[in-house]
């Protein structure tokens, strides 16, 4: 019985000091994002004929749109600026040259007055046609400039009527720009082609699509997209890296966006002083249909072409987002001079396009950098990858113990005197 008390007491002061030491942190990460930069949201609505069909909850669907307006414009943070644009809202015309032009900027992007917003959204009436490339295209270029998370919000009923200006391939356009604007889509019409474009537009450039069919829940998802936008984040840095590692661009610890070709490889250089250790990961997306069974390869080699460690990644047509990563600790150097070593990272991917798909631009890629301070042995890198965590869990097992083991005697001193009385 005694035993049994002891073995119970050493788990509960073993928990106990576990959760402690759960419950306080050694130390928090810091906040890497400007909090000075502005973050920009525009709301591009389908204002076409095919908006005044009333299956919104007994409403039409450009009523639902305007109520949906309505609360996320009452409801918008005050450090987002927003605009809103249409597309199809002034040309009543048959002609089709003349009707994939009609898109305009309703509300400029900018400080928010709620009741201009509101007041020019009041004035919509659903009306031509249907130009969802060309007005993602001018939607793309009223969010340009700043340093601030850019998101566009495309609410429609129906594919784009403006072909060949396929508004997927410009969605990947504006994502090989290497902006970070991010694309949304709300599909009002749960059909099997309007939401294969939609969510194409959003998958190139990172985005979420949405089927939405009654009013509340346009509304909803219409302000949790908005109130995103305000979220901190850390903005990429678009980067073009090179065949070879000769003249690749070198970079520093951060967040990187690039495109890579099919089955291409791209290289960036990395300098890594002695006593620091860099850490890469790499994640390169589908955006489009590509054959099964594809790879990614990211390896650490030097200048001369020596692989010094590698790291690889694999998908067989069930993930549109293959990653991998590596780390590389430099050894301390007794020469307090000694140079940094520039390591080349290589980049390989075995994608292949699928039939009568388009391989330009290539595929997305993103890119984490980070050198850091190394450890002081060799012997902490390893411990499971538990590093100088381990000697911390080592010491908690075995305050856990003796813990224990006092409980136990402490214990049973009592019930001897008890005994005694």
């Amino acid at each position: 019985m005694i035993t049994r008390q002891r073995l119970a007491a050493g788990i509960c002061a073993l928990l106990a000091t576990l959760t402690a030491g759960v419950a306080f942190p050694a130390g928090a990460v810091a906040d890497e994002t400007d909090s000075a930069a502005s973050p920009k949201v525009e709301l591009v609505l389908d204002v076409s004929g095919s908006m005044s069909a009333k299956d919104m909850d007994g409403g039409s669907r450009m009523a639902a749109a305007k109520q949906a307006f309505n609360e996320v414009l009452d409801a918008t943070p005050e450090e987002v600026q927003l605009g809103i644009r249409t597309l199809g809202a002034n040309y009543h015309g048959n002609d089709r040259k003349t009707g994939c032009k009609d898109t305009a900027q309703l509300y400029p992007v900018g400080t928010l007055n709620r009741t201009e917003a509101k007041t020019a959204v009041a004035t919509l009436q659903p009306t031509g046609w249907t130009p969802i490339g060309p007005a993602l295209l001018k939607a793309a270029d009223d969010l340009n400039g700043g340093d601030g998370t850019r998101r566009i919000v495309l609410i429609s009923d129906g594919e784009d009527t403006c072909q060949p200006l396929d508004p997927c391939e410009v969605a990947r356009e504006i994502a090989a720009k290497g902006i970070g604007l991010t694309i949304d889509t709300l599909g009002l019409v749960p059909d099997a082609k309007t939401r294969d474009q939609l969510s194409c537009i959003a998958d190139a450039t990172g985005g979420t699509y949405t089927s939405v069919q009654h009013k509340e829940e346009l509304s909803d998802r219409v302000g949790q997209l908005v109130d995103r936008a305000a979220d901190p984040v850390v903005t990429p840095v678009a980067t073009e890296g090179t065949a070879q590692c000769t003249g690749a661009p070198t970079l520093k610890s951060g967040l990187y966006t690039d495109r890579e070709e099919f089955g291409k490889q791209r290289f960036y250089r990395v300098d890594v002083d002695p006593g620091q250790e860099l850490r890469a990961s790499v994640s390169v997306g589908a955006d489009r249909e590509v054959n099964p069974d594809y790879g990614v390869l990211l390896r650490a080699v030097t200048v001369h072409g020596r692989e010094i460690v590698r790291g690889e990644g694999t998908g067989n047509g069930r993930t549109d987002v293959v990653s991998t990563g590596l780390r590389y600790p430099k050894a301390e150097s007794d020469d307090d001079n000694a140079p940094a070593e520039t390591v080349c990272l290589q980049v390989t991917n075995s994608f292949s396009a699928a039939s009568g798909v388009k391989t330009t631009p290539g595929l997305p890629l993103e890119l984490t950098v980070d050198v850091v301070d190394g450890p002081s042995k060799a012997s902490d890198v390893a411990s499971f990858g538990l590093g100088r965590g381990w000697w911390l869990l080592a010491a908690l097992v075995l305050t856990g113990f003796v813990a224990g083991l006092l409980w136990g005697w402490l214990s049973r001193w009592r019930l001897a005197v008890w005994r005694t009385n």
